[in-house]
């Protein structure tokens, strides 16, 4: 379609100037093109055409996404899905994507404008759940940065920790940066396997994707000073994102995430999902101009805050967030 290659170039190209102007564009064309969205806004007796700023898009519980296909156009126009973890039996999320040439490239930038080109990195992916099944995003991100960072030492790794630990060994003196990406549970096993983890200079660990019911949840503050005492590190990295995400956020430290110019988050009121709160803590809604082909307007079962910055921390998830979103469907 025309109008996506429209939204793919100008992201891709950086010409996302005014935020709010494009959003509101992307609103009204999703609250027409979009049959999951309409109905939506529709039972919310939201009229679109009386929508002329940001806080008052309607934002579409994220939950829709494991009971419907939430796209834009006829589903002949989509390359395939990207799928959620989730435990066995329970009901994943599925994201069908318009190009997936387009999510890699944009994911690539993402992190090109945090860390610099991946030329200089050499990628080291520790990121078992996902392995396990198909259908990551995050796989298919780190599939990519591996080969674009034409490094023989970049590569997958599911529980070879010694095998990681070998790698790791080899790049003390490289002048290269090593990111070690992993998911949370799996550098924690790693910190705590009694391997002897060898000092690197140059290296980046960066977790994401939480316990996945392999370890009790932990806060943030815990987790990270586990790894940074294991790894001998100063700070913990963190990448940010979502199966209904087509971008990502990073933080550098502390759990405060740098947005993306494709992102922007508003607050909501934790008692009343349709109201913005005037706090700088609330529940997270995103507004994401990567998803011009599906919903870009996204209710998250997370909490977060707002510093004066502007860069958000992630504070944990709310409690029966499965339940609340579509009922208004039914209704």
């Amino acid at each position: 379609m025309e109008y996506f290659k429209s939204f793919e170039e100008d992201i891709l190209q950086g010409k996302i100037q005014n935020f709010e102007q494009k959003a509101l564009e992307l609103f009204q064309f999703q609250a027409m093109n979009n049959p999951i969205y309409k109905a939506y806004i529709k039972a919310r007796k939201v009229d679109p055409v009386t929508i002329d700023r940001m806080e008052d898009i309607p934002f579409l519980p994220i939950r829709f996404f494991k009971d419907f296909q939430v796209i834009s156009a006829g589903l002949n126009h989509f390359e395939g899905y990207y799928s959620s973890s989730g435990t066995t039996g329970a009901i994943t999320s599925r994201h069908y994507f318009w190009s997936e040439s387009f999510y890699l490239q944009h994911a690539l930038k993402l992190f090109e404008k945090a860390y610099g080109s991946i030329k200089e990195f050499h990628v080291l992916a520790l990121l078992p759940a996902y392995l396990e099944r198909k259908g990551s995003s995050l796989v298919s991100m780190s599939d990519y940065f591996i080969k674009e960072s034409g490094s023989k030492y970049s590569g997958f790794y599911l529980y070879n920790h010694s095998d990681l630990v070998t790698t790791l060994q080899k790049l003390k003196k490289n002048t290269k940066h090593v990111l070690l990406l992993g998911v949370t549970f799996a550098l924690l096993d790693l910190a705590e396997s009694g391997v002897e983890i060898p000092d690197l200079p140059n290296l980046i660990v960066m977790e994401t994707g939480g316990m996945k019911g392999r370890r009790i949840e932990m806060v943030r503050e815990e987790v990270h000073e586990k790894l940074m005492h294991a790894f001998n590190v100063e700070k913990i990295h963190s990448e940010y994102g979502m199966t209904e995400l087509m971008s990502q956020a990073y933080s550098k430290g502390e759990g405060k995430y740098n947005l993306p110019d494709s992102m922007h988050v508003m607050l909501r009121d934790i008692n009343d999902p349709f109201t913005f709160s005037h706090r700088m803590q609330g529940g997270i809604n995103i507004i994401d101009l990567a998803n011009f082909h599906s919903c870009a307007f996204i209710e998250t079962q997370d909490l977060g805050k707002l510093d004066e910055k502007g860069s958000l921390e992630v504070l944990g998830r709310f409690d029966n967030s499965e339940i609340r979103g579509c009922n208004l469907m039914v209704n």
